[in-house]
C-alpha cells in the first residue's frame, strides 16, 4: 500500500440500519492502529429511544477504543491526529444535521475545511454516511436542504476516499472495485 492510499480516507455509506457502522468498526480493527471513535451524535436525555441507539453503538465498540464526542468540530480531531492514528466517523448525515442551520456561504467553508483536513490528515480516517434522496424529494424545505447538502457532502468525500463501500440489505459492496468514478 503506498502512502497516499494509505493517506486516503475510507467512505463507508448506504440507508439506515443497513450495517454501516458495523462495517466501519470492523474496518477500524483491521487497521492496526489506535482506533479514535469521533461520535457526531448530540447526547439528548429525554429522548430514550436515541440513547438506545448510542448504547448500541458503544456495546460493539472494544474497551481500549477512545471516544470523542465532535457534534460540530470535526476538524480538530482530524487535525490532532497521528500516522498511527485511525478515526472512525460517525456519521456524517448526524454531524450535518447539527449544522444545518448554516447559511450557504458558511455552510460552503465548512466543506471545504472538512475536505482539506481528510487531505492533509496523516491518520486513517474511516467515514460512515447515510444516504439519502433514493425516495421522494422531501416535501419541506428544510429536508430539501439536509438531502441535497448531504448528497453533495457524500458525493465530494466519494472523490477523495478509496476504498468506498456501499452497505445495504446486510451486505457490503466495494464501490471503489465495481464502479467508475465520476469525473
Amino acid at each position: 500500500m503506498t502512502e497516499s492510499s494509505h493517506r486516503s480516507p475510507i467512505l463507508v455509506t448506504g440507508p439506515a440500519r443497513s450495517g454501516k457502522s458495523e462495517w466501519a468498526e470492523r474496518l477500524a480493527l483491521q487497521s492496526n492502529h489506535t482506533v479514535t471513535y469521533v461520535a457526531t451524535a448530540q447526547v439528548n436525555p429525554d429522548d430514550a429511544e436515541w440513547q438506545a441507539r448510542i448504547a448500541q453503538h458503544q456495546r460493539r465498540r472494544p474497551p481500549d477504543w477512545q471516544t470523542i464526542a465532535a457534534p460540530v468540530d470535526l476538524l480538530t480531531p482530524l487535525q490532532a491526529a497521528t500516522a498511527s492514528d485511525c478515526l472512525l466517523i460517525d456519521s456524517l448525515g448526524t454531524w450535518l444535521a447539527n449544522l444545518l442551520e448554516q447559511d450557504d456561504s458558511l455552510w460552503e467553508q465548512t466543506l471545504q475545511d472538512l475536505l482539506t483536513a481528510l487531505i492533509a490528515t496523516p491518520s486513517r480516517v474511516i467515514l460512515v454516511a447515510e444516504e439519502t434522496g433514493w425516495g421522494v424529494v422531501p416535501a419541506y424545505p428544510l429536508g430539501r436542504l439536509f438531502r441535497d447538502r448531504l448528497g453533495r457532502l457524500t458525493r465530494q468525500i466519494g472523490r477523495i476516499a478509496h476504498p468506498v463501500y456501499l452497505v445495504t440489505g446486510g451486505h457490503v459492496l466495494n464501490l471503489s472495485q465495481m464502479g467508475t468514478p465520476l469525473p
